[in-house]
């Protein structure tokens, strides 16, 4: 007998099934073992009573401890009182391997332990909810995208030079050369833009931050979207439509994870856009109001971000922020040349910036002279001011930080939790 998938349960309902999987809980009557069974597409509750059992059937469950993998055959019986209205009623059980004393119990643990752990800590529900939500999110961007006509590019993990400066990469030998972890394939997008028109990245990029706030990671995943002729109005409706379709996505396929989680869906089902807007100025006045201690010229602290997204039901963009305190390839205002055409997007609910975007300079003297004055070596970069050279054109683009995107969606206290191995300030392993 072929063994089915525990999601595929409801289409053999009254038929005898084999299933494989893990055993996350399990207790006794005397007569009888409750098995909680996963398989990483669903759980069910398997009932091995012993008088319907096969031949040492009964014996072999009495040897089954938390986490043993095994082999299930029986009848699947409608359950009302089940979560996925069904059980598995067993006839036999095989064990493929018995666990050891499993060392995640069922009480509180810390959370430095549960992250020592981690490899472990994944298996739990709610860790795979998250997982799960994840992956939703990804395939929500990729296939946004792909509607929207861009082309999926892949650009370069270790670069020669930094996209917004060196002092936050992590650096290594590159055959006598030094070489950094890419933070942003933006550049490189950049360049690609001018051939396939509107592309963007997806992959592991790399922070060397010394931070430890709850949104902060070493190595991270971000979708980086460059497009030719976009305009800065055009890339802010182009973020707009994408949260819009990510939030929508999760909410209608994802909703017994959000449930799982405890995550209501109504903060959810209010992301339409259009998205409120701020200007860095009029931010600023806000916060100055409302307790912050910021002042005009600086950035904005995560504290600063948590204000702002606290008092909107919606994501709010940021705009136009100072000159001095922006990468060296932000476009100023026609009018003001002390602000410049880039936007921040803050998650609501406290969740702060999920993406950091911009139109690009794309006149070759401007540039040059961005980069005398923020002292930028010029020699490592003369191939990006070859696209102002050739060909120059307007463009727009900008960053998504999934995780980020994943610890609002799933409304966690944490974004470490939002990836499957964390790389903390203080943590490398496991």
């Amino acid at each position: 007998m072929d063994c089915i998938d525990i999601r595929q349960i409801g289409t053999h309902l009254n038929k005898e099934v084999c299933l494989k999987g893990w055993v996350y809980n399990l207790r006794s009557s005397g007569q009888i073992f409750f098995l909680q069974l996963r398989d990483g597409t669903g759980t069910i509750q398997a009932v091995a009573n012993k008088a319907e059992m096969a031949e040492g059937g009964f014996e072999r469950c009495s040897k089954v401890t938390q986490e043993s993998s095994v082999k299930l055959t029986g009848k699947v019986v409608s359950e009302k009182r089940s979560p996925s209205g069904f059980e598995l009623h067993v006839n036999d059980i095989t064990i493929i391997h018995r666990a050891e004393e499993y060392p995640i119990a069922k009480k509180e643990h810390g959370i430095e332990f549960l992250l020592d752990n981690r490899h472990l800590w994944i298996r739990s529900s709610k860790q795979a909810a998250i997982l799960i939500i994840r992956d939703q999110v990804i395939w929500s961007m990729r296939s946004f995208f792909r509607e929207k006509g861009f082309i999926l590019t892949d650009t370069p993990i270790l670069t020669p030079t930094s996209c917004e400066g060196t002092t936050t990469l992590f650096s290594t030998d590159y055959f006598g050369q030094t070489a950094y972890l890419a933070q942003s394939g933006q550049l490189y997008l950049e360049a690609l833009a001018a051939s396939l028109g509107k592309v963007y990245d997806f992959g592991p990029t790399f922070r060397a931050e010394k931070s430890k706030t709850r949104r902060h990671l070493m190595e991270f995943w971000m979708l980086d979207a460059e497009a030719a002729f976009m305009e800065h109005e055009e890339s802010l409706k182009l973020q707009e439509e994408l949260i819009c379709r990510i939030a929508g996505d999760v909410v209608r396929n994802c909703e017994k994870e959000l449930t799982i989680l405890g995550r209501p869906l109504e903060p959810l089902k209010n992301i339409t856009a259009p998205f409120p807007r701020l200007t860095y100025d009029e931010a600023v006045e806000w916060l100055m109001k409302n307790g912050s201690d910021i002042k005009s010229g600086d950035d904005l602290g995560a504290d600063d971000e948590t204000l702002l997204s606290n008092h909107h039901k919606k994501p709010v963009f940021i705009t136009n922020f100072p000159t001095a305190i922006k990468a060296f390839y932000m476009k100023p205002l026609p009018d003001n040349p002390e602000r410049v055409l880039c936007a921040d997007l803050l998650a609501p609910e406290g969740y702060g910036e999920i993406i950091g975007g911009s139109q690009r300079i794309d006149d070759l003297a401007l540039l040059k002279k961005r980069f005398v004055e923020q002292k930028l070596p010029v020699e490592p970069f003369e191939w990006y001011l070859d696209l102002r050279r050739y060909g120059s054109f307007p463009h727009s683009g900008f960053g998504v930080g999934l995780e980020r995107v994943v610890t609002w969606m799933c409304k966690l206290d944490h974004v470490r939790e939002a990836i499957p191995f964390p790389r903390l300030l203080n943590r490398l392993k496991p």
